[in-house]
């Protein structure tokens, strides 16, 4: 398949629903942006330094020839000093694209609420992310510092975010799956989303598949095709089709979508490769599940509004 097929494999179009645009180089003083500025650091996903630059809106949407019809927008970095300015940054330089917003905000922060209300305040903000992918034995593999999820600081931050309407991008290990069942079954009416299919670094192994399991049985769960780069740089369509069978399974296709995490996943493959593969992956289990993958689920789950095809 070539990037010239695409249109005949999505003729009804595309959402991103997991990408960053950032500006480390022209507004690194203003938003923060510590890890995209400290070149060459190690991350759990590699080596940073070839995207450790400004990556704008221009450069995301010229990534494809079928650009997509809106994406979602997920925050870069857990430690800026004022996550809002990010927020503010991604909707003022959007232009004319639909983007939803999910921002940062520290959910033991004793300031949570105002942090949301101020995030509110720019259209298009839709949730919250703060990574929580943590594993005491595997340091430098943890994006989070600690356990949030076992926190009881953090869980009341949660039902905070829970009461103000917002949705939750959970990304986490597939140890961690359970927990994340136990604490977000308390929130049956917040719309979560499992970003990076549960981050399955050992592939579709017996603990991702039994965490994917558990947490598919909250019906307010969804889950996004998307960072299969952050643990396999050679992946391929046939090499992410057993975890892309298993999620269908158990989510349903009404409750999985792509995301490209893009610039990110550009460390592994062109945009366009990952799109097809991931294409690809879900036509080898349901061909019939492609426009719920990737249009129809991200659109209801973030609640995106664009101009019809």
């Amino acid at each position: 398949m070539t990037a010239s097929a695409l249109p005949d494999l999505l003729p009804f179009g595309f959402v991103d629903a997991h990408h960053h645009v950032w500006a480390p180089d022209s507004r690194g003083d203003e938003i923060g942006y510590g890890w995209l500025r400290d070149i060459g650091a190690p991350k759990p996903f590699g080596d940073p330094t070839a995207i450790q630059r400004d990556y704008l809106w221009d450069e995301f949407l010229s990534e494809t020839l079928l650009r997509p019809r809106a994406s979602v927008h997920v925050q870069t970095d857990g430690a800026l000093p004022d996550p809002v300015a990010e927020t503010r940054f991604v909707a003022e330089t959007a232009g004319a694209h639909r983007v939803a917003i999910v921002g940062l905000a520290d959910l033991c922060a004793p300031d949570l609420a105002k942090t949301l209300a101020r995030h509110a305040e720019t259209p298009g903000f839709a949730g919250v992310r703060q990574i929580v992918s943590h594993l005491p034995d595997a340091p430098g593999l943890s994006f989070a510092p600690r356990a949030l999820l076992s926190e009881g600081a953090w869980r009341a931050g949660l039902a905070t975010l829970a009461e103000a309407g917002l949705r939750f991008d959970l990304q986490c290990y597939p140890e961690q799956l359970f927990e994340a069942a136990e604490v977000f079954a308390a929130h049956p009416q917040m719309p979560v989303i499992l970003d990076h299919a549960g981050s399955p670094r050992n592939g579709a192994d017996a603990t991702w598949r039994a965490g994917v399991a558990e947490l598919a049985k909250l019906p307010q769960v969804s889950a996004k095709l998307s960072g299969w780069g952050m643990f396999d740089t050679a992946w391929t369509a046939e090499s992410i089709a057993p975890m892309t069978a298993h999620l269908l399974a158990e989510f349903g296709a009404e409750r999985v979508m792509f995301g490209s995490n893009y610039p990110v996943e550009k460390l592994a493959k062109p945009y366009d490769a990952v799109l097809q593969d991931t294409a690809r992956a879900v036509a080898l289990t349901a061909r019939g599940a492609l426009p719920h993958v990737f249009l129809d689920t991200a659109t209801r789950v973030y609640g995106l509004d664009y101009p019809s095809a």
